[in-house]
Formats: C-alpha cells, structure tokens, sequence
C-alpha cells in the first residue's frame, strides 16, 4: 500500500514537473503581455503582474501590420490544412489498402522529401514560382506547405487504415459498394482520430513555417505571421510589450484547435502507438 502511494506520488510530481516546465514560458509571455512596460524591463522579474494594461495590444492591433499578418497567416495554414487532408486521406488509401505495380517502392521512398534540409530545394523553388508568377503571392506557400507536410501525413495514416480489419471492406465490396464510396462513408469515420492528428500536424507546419515564407513572399501586405512578426524586433531596441502581445495573439488559434479536436488527436497518438 505504502509502495503504491509512493508511487502514485512520484507519478503526480513528474507530471506536475513536466506541466511546470511546459506552461511556464506559455505563462511568462501572457502575464508579460499586460505589464506595464516598466515591470517587463525591471531588474527583479514578477511572475505575477503587478501592473495591468492593454496598451501593447491596442498598439499591436493599431499601429502595426499585425492584423494583416494574422489574416494572411490564417489563409495559409487553414488552406495547406483542408488541401493536406484531401490529398492525404485518399493517397495513404491507395497506398495500404489497394494493390498496383511498384507501390511498395513509393511507399519506401516516400518519406525521402524529409531526406534534404528545405534550404537545399529553395533556391530551385523560387526560379520555379518566379517563371509560373507565383513569387510574392500566397499560393506559393500553400503549395510549399501542402507538398512538405504530405508525405509525413500519408505516412501518418498507415497505422490508422492497418487498425481497420480487411473484412469491413470486403463485405461493403460485396455490397456493391465502389472504391471511393467505401473511403467516404466507411473508411474515413474509422480513422477520424488519424485525420485529426494529420490535421493538427499540417496546421501547427503551415502556422509556423519561416523560411519559405521570408524569400517567397517579398511584399510586406502578404507575409505572415512569423515573418511579419520578426519585424518587430528592432536592430538597436526591442519592445518586449509589442513582442509578447503578439506572441500571445499568435498562441490562440493553435490552442483554439487543440481544444476543438484536441481529444481525437491524443487518441490518434494513442491508437498509432499500439496499432
């Protein structure tokens, strides 16, 4: 008894430590964001405000481009999202369900996208975009986006469409039931923790990408966020209050989806471990 309490006390510790030391940096750069710029600056830090304001938000939303870097941002990620999803969900389908020459082939080199740094594949990128006309517009990084978060995503499914026995799909064959009638309203149900993860994964890719986004994207009315945002940091001063309104801005639609579908993706990380 006296073990088992001492165990379930070191579990609650390592837990405690490790919610510790992942919400803390989450805390400081909130509790900083309403501080008076005095305090953020101070010699002696306050983990607790002393102080409350919101000037370095009404600043950040009237007086600097952050608004337009939100929109663009938001564009970019939620359409490498929806396109990753359609293209991933029926590729890893034909890759593990159905048979056709040479698919164990691409199913091994698949993952070779992540074999080279992508600082290797921009130069040849930008030459591309710049003779189709699509150097400075946000089609680019869509489809940058889309093309590097694929393969991963295909490869993410496998375990969730290996989890689903054969026999659900051969009695729906027998049915009458067509490849792709099969995908949508059997097959995709089955896997809605798998495309909740991909989801998540193509989202957090496409919100955080910096070096496409930085050379691809030349005017300032189309960067997004980590770009834009990079700006605000200054050569010879940095204002700390505009920095960490903007960080926090930035948290909440990460955050947003993993309160939405939060619950399907530590259950596709789960199902994906054991399966």
């Amino acid at each position: 008894m006296n073990r088992s309490l001492g165990l379930n006390a070191a579990l609650v510790a390592c837990i405690a430590f490790f919610v510790t030391l992942v919400g803390l940096p989450f805390w400081w750069v909130v509790s900083g964001s309403i501080k008076i710029p005095q305090e953020i600056i101070a010699r002696t830090p306050t983990m607790f405000p002393q102080s409350f304001t919101l000037q370095h938000y009404q600043k950040l939303f009237d007086a600097s481009a952050y608004p337009v870097y939100l929109v663009n941002s938001l564009i970019v990620a939620a359409s490498s999202t929806v396109l990753t999803l359609l293209l991933a969900i029926p590729a890893a389908y034909a890759f593990f369900r159905l048979v056709f020459p040479a698919r164990g082939v691409l199913y091994r080199t698949i993952l070779l996208a992540y074999a080279f740094p992508s600082i290797v594949v921009l130069i040849p990128l930008f030459g591309l975009f710049a003779k189709v006309g699509l150097v400075d517009r946000l089609p680019a990084l869509i489809i940058v986006n889309v093309a590097f978060a694929l393969p991963f995503s295909i490869w993410m499914l496998r375990s969730f469409l290996a989890g689903v026995p054969k026999e659900i799909e051969e009695a729906a064959v027998m049915d009458g039931a067509p490849t792709l009638t099969i995908l949508r309203r059997i097959m995709i149900p089955l896997i809605a923790p798998g495309i909740a993860s991909v989801g998540i994964y193509a989202f957090v890719t496409a919100w955080t990408e910096y070096v496409f986004a930085s050379v691809l994207i030349l005017s300032d009315a189309k960067r997004t966020l980590p770009v834009g945002f990079s700006g605000i940091i200054g050569q010879y001063q940095i204002d700390w209050g505009l920095l960490l309104a903007g960080a926090t801005v930035a948290i909440v639609p990460v955050v947003a989806i993993f309160a939405l579908i939060g619950r399907g993706f530590v259950s596709g990380l789960t199902e994906g471990a054991v399966k």
